[in-house]
């Protein structure tokens, strides 16, 4: 999809005397931010969810301080480059925010500095808005052993303004029972892996009850306390969620809601498949994650095997690229998280681990071993640090 992003340009009546060179400034920054920096209005910029100032001279200060004084319901971004004093000025713009208390950043560097910058807050601000109202299930009750993964419906709903909906375990037992679901592209290629045909009807099974409880509460994302399946059905919900995560819900394991809200997050600000996981070695600068849940539309290629821990169900064995990804979780009230970029340096076999398994690089191991946010947590592929940082930020999160 092509992405416009609003630019009001502001100048000194004088420019016209002297050659202003905002115009290819602009084309080279749309191209290498792989959107469209389209002029707009003073009107238009403080209607938008989101949008940059252009300071393309100075001289320009009065008539931006106007502007902004009417009221800009989002952060202030002054986009500037290296001719007509357009840092000059941005420079006081800035100051005068300062003073007021408002929101405010120059935007300055190298091209491609400022096309990343000017990525990650458009990424954020889509993101801020596809959370807004996004209603996350929660299927059953956290996992016992989830014992620090709380969550905060409240903060989150205040922070973000998604909210959780509790549903009971009971209501998913029965419509398992139905053991009815909609055939579509994902289970079409599953099936063509002639797996098991018991057990896939099983895992599907689950599958359909899910997506029906997504439907009937209007579900952008669900946790499930899966191993409560393990006993009435025999399967588990890793393939359910699988195909899940693959449709554009977000679908975490274990009732872990501080996860899920991870998964939504980086989602939304990646536009990337996520992968729940757990950490479980590390070695200097080195750790292995591992977990039985893994999108369809994440690996390059899969298997299929039982899930881990019980040896039944479906569950994915895939093989992810090894390259950049993100590492990340928050808390469950999403005052405190950490990000981070790495690298994915293996695909692991092991007998002894879930069944998807990664080996990567961290930067600082003692975050696991001193201040971790509890054991889940979540990988996109793509560095997308900087646009998290900017996300919490807005939000007042600190990182750890």
């Amino acid at each position: 999809m092509a992405i416009t992003v609003p630019v009001w340009v502001v100048q000194s009546v004088l420019a016209g005397r002297s050659p202003v060179t905002y115009h290819g400034f602009l084309e080279d920054l749309s191209a290498a931010a792989g959107m469209t920096l389209q002029e707009v209005s003073a009107e238009a910029y403080q209607a938008a969810p989101y949008g940059l100032i252009l300071v393309a001279t100075g001289g320009s200060e009065e008539m931006c301080r106007t502007v902004l004084d009417q009221g800009v319901d989002h952060p202030v971004y002054l986009l500037t480059y290296g001719d007509g004093n357009s840092l000059a000025a941005s420079m006081e713009i800035l100051a005068y925010l300062r003073q007021k208390g408002m929101a405010g950043e120059i935007i300055h560097g190298s091209l491609e500095s400022v096309a990343k910058r000017v990525s990650a807050i458009v990424r954020v601000a889509a993101a801020k808005e596809a959370l807004k109202g996004l209603r996350l299930g929660v299927v059953g009750k956290p996992s016992n052993w989830l014992i620090a993964s709380t969550y905060d419906a409240e903060a989150v709903q205040k922070a973000i303004g998604a909210e959780i909906v509790e549903v009971s375990m009971d209501e998913l037992q029965a419509e398992v029972q139905k053991n009815t679901y909609e055939p579509n592209v994902w289970t079409e290629n599953l099936l063509s892996k002639g797996y098991d045909a018991k057990e896939m009807e099983r895992a599907l099974a689950v599958y359909g009850a899910l997506k029906r409880i997504a439907q009937r509460y209007k579900l952008g994302g669900m946790t499930v306390r899966c191993f409560d399946l393990i006993g009435p059905f025999s399967t588990t919900g890793c393939l359910a969620l699988a195909i899940l995560n693959a449709e554009g819900i977000y679908a975490g394991c274990e009732g872990d809601v501080p996860a899920l809200l991870s998964m939504a997050i980086l989602g939304a600000v990646s536009g990337e498949p996520v992968f729940q996981c757990n950490p479980s070695r590390i070695e200097g600068d080195e750790i292995v994650f591992a977990h039985c849940t893994l999108p369809m539309n994440m690996p390059t290629n899969y298997s299929l095997m039982t899930h881990f821990e019980s040896n039944l169900g479906v569950a994915l064995r895939g093989t992810l690229p090894e390259e950049p990804v993100t590492l990340f979780k928050t808390s469950g009230d999403l005052r405190r998280y950490h990000a981070e970029a790495s690298r994915i340096m293996q695909n692991l076999d092991e007998c002894t681990l879930c069944r998807t398994q990664i080996r990567m690089k961290i930067t600082d191991p003692s975050y696991f071993f001193t201040r971790a946010i509890q054991n889940h947590h979540l990988i996109a592929m793509g560095d997308h640090v900087d646009a998290l940082n900017l996300f919490f930020a807005s939000i007042g999160a600190q990182a750890v």
